[in-house]
């Protein structure tokens, strides 16, 4: 497995800049996970946070410090994460190689070995 789990775009690690200035979490690190939900079994999580724990894979990309729990690291392998403006806004996009099945918001997902608990949407 890859120290570099997730592969964030230029474009991406810049909207995370300006949303940790906005935030006013400048030095803070950007955690990407999987959790159990959403009407395909798994969903994403990204979010601040201040700590490196035990089982974090911690690695930077366009100067931001990123960690992914080891359990997340296998389902997002190759994952990568980009930021998209469209005449309706922006919002950050997930590639996943990993994903078998994704639900019609594209925010649920599960793979081939990781199914999740599916909730309704």
């Amino acid at each position: 497995m890859s120290k570099d789990v997730v592969i964030l775009t230029e474009a991406a690690s810049l909207q995370i800049k300006d949303m940790m200035k906005h935030n006013e979490e400048e030095g803070a690190l950007l955690r990407v996970s999987v959790k159990g939900g959403g009407c395909s079994g798994l969903s994403y999580g990204m979010g601040f946070d201040h700590e490196v724990n035990e089982d974090d894979l911690h690695f930077e990309q366009y100067g931001i410090q990123v960690l992914v729990d080891k359990e997340s690291a296998a389902i997002l392998q190759g994952t990568k994460i980009d930021y998209k403006e469209s005449m309706m806004g922006g919002g950050f996009t997930i590639e996943n190689p990993n994903a078998i099945a994704s639900c019609g918001c594209g925010s649920s997902f599960r793979t081939a070995s990781a199914t999740g608990t599916p909730e309704e949407c």
